[in-house]
């Protein structure tokens, strides 16, 4: 009895020219919103340390606004509502934009 086996035959994968498209989420100063709320915002929801959530917060703070993160537009969006929603839940008017990354 004989037997016949297949033999696939190995091709090399082409790389992928689609890049997923990213967007930089930013936080934006205003007079009400707590420094010590922006860092630990920060923190828990764009996973930042404390010594860069708390440079982030000083720029937020100087110069009008800060970059929290490069993310596909899910997972920026995603970080975005929860943070503005814990702000909310403290009566802050915390404002995070999203915008594409160039």
């Amino acid at each position: 009895m004989s037997t016949k086996v297949q033999v696939a035959e190995k091709t090399k994968a082409e790389p992928s020219i689609y890049t997923i498209p990213l967007y930089r989420v930013i936080f934006h100063n205003d007079d009400v919103t707590h420094f010590d709320f922006v860092v630990a915002a920060l923190m828990q929801f764009f996973e930042h340390e404390l010594p860069s959530a708390l440079k982030i917060t000083a720029e937020v703070h100087k110069e009008g606004c800060g970059l929290a993160g490069v993310y596909a537009l899910e997972h920026a969006e995603m970080r975005r509502d929860q943070a503005i929603e814990a702000a909310r839940a403290y009566k802050f008017p915390l404002q995070i934009s999203i915008e594409p990354e160039l």
